[in-house]
């Protein structure tokens, strides 16, 4: 898990990304981003009830999603807010396939370390 420092908690903190973030956007996963101020980066995951009805779908894409981002934390630029949006199509990816997709669209937008 994340530790608090990392993540984006505040609905003020979501809405603002998705407002005004810039965006990147695939088939399974969407991303927006936007500089925070802060000497380090922070994380949110929206994963809809339009993915699957069940809680239990939706969490195990979020658990997915956090280890990735803990895994590869250190290769992420430090300053800005990312938000991380699910399409419907994440459901037919398992972790290692998630990981491919997320940090593709990571490294192709220069967010990359």
């Amino acid at each position: 898990m994340l530790s608090r420092e990392y993540r984006l908690t505040k609905n003020n903190d979501f809405a603002r990304v998705a407002q005004r973030g810039r965006a990147a956007f695939g088939r399974e996963i969407s991303l927006k981003w936007i500089r925070n101020g802060l000497n380090h980066s922070r994380f949110g995951i929206v994963v809809s009830l339009k993915i699957d009805k069940r809680a239990t779908v939706r969490n195990k894409i979020k658990r997915r999603i956090r280890a990735i981002l803990k895994k590869h934390l250190s290769e992420f630029v430090s300053g800005y807010d990312f938000l991380f949006l699910t399409q419907p199509m994440v459901k037919e990816l398992d972790y290692h396939g998630m990981e491919a997709v997320i940090m593709k669209i990571v490294e192709k937008r220069g967010l990359k370390r």
